[in-house]
């Protein structure tokens, strides 16, 4: 299962209420996220009503490797696969603007 702190990347801190299997969760910068969670699978709906944007995530984990894939506020699809092998985490995917991404950190040093 992939961590809320990784799902809420850039916000300092969620306040999450609900069960294991579905929260709301409310950030630091006001947005709303509805995370439900069954099996391998975590689904991610987000929104600001300040601005009206939305935006959804779902990740699902098969032993050490976890895909993900969603569609950002801009309307524009991104997907990724962060791999954990031992003390060594491997990111690496498409961002929301067509970008590849490849991030490897070992022992918190990252390159």
């Amino acid at each position: 299962m992939l961590a809320l702190g990784a799902l809420f990347a850039g916000t300092a801190q969620a306040n999450c209420f609900g069960s294991s299997s579905f929260q709301t969760c409310t950030d630091n910068s006001g947005n709303t996220y509805n995370v439900q969670r069954y099996g391998n699978t975590t689904n991610v709906q987000g929104s600001n009503p300040s601005t009206g944007s939305t935006w959804n995530q779902t990740s699902q984990t098969y032993g050490n490797t976890t895909y993900q894939n969603g569609t950002a506020s801009n309307g524009s699809n991104w997907h990724g696969t962060t791999q954990q092998l031992g003390n060594t985490t491997i990111n690496s995917g498409i961002d929301s603007r067509g970008n590849p991404y490849h991030k490897t950190c070992t022992n918190g040093i990252c390159y």
